[in-house]
């Protein structure tokens, strides 16, 4: 249920450390298959936001499957990485995207 994953999803991205970004970035995340759904992150004024919303201004929109967001929410896997190996598909400015790293 992509209520369930969103959550686990959140809990995760919140912990995340944003103090060095120092620019607003937003992203949409489409999540397919099972337990799929729409989310955004954003970093804005060095706070996280992350809410079950699409961002209609973003800067990159990320595909992938529930799977792969949840190893990208932990730390596990690279979304460049993961991008290059095709395991999501990212559409937008990948320069912004790196800063979930």
């Amino acid at each position: 249920m992509f209520i369930e994953l969103f959550a686990q999803v959140k809990a995760y991205f919140q912990d995340a450390d944003v103090s060095f970004v120092n620019e607003h970035v937003a992203y949409e995340f489409c999540i397919v298959g099972e337990n799929g759904g729409i989310f955004y992150l954003e970093v804005k004024d060095g706070k996280l936001h992350v809410e079950p919303y699409e961002y209609i201004d973003r800067d990159a929109k990320i595909t992938t499957s529930s799977e792969s967001v949840l190893r990208i929410a932990k730390g596990e896997l690279d979304p460049i990485f993961a991008h290059n190996v095709g395991l999501v598909n990212i559409v937008g400015d990948m320069s912004k995207v790196g800063v979930l790293k």
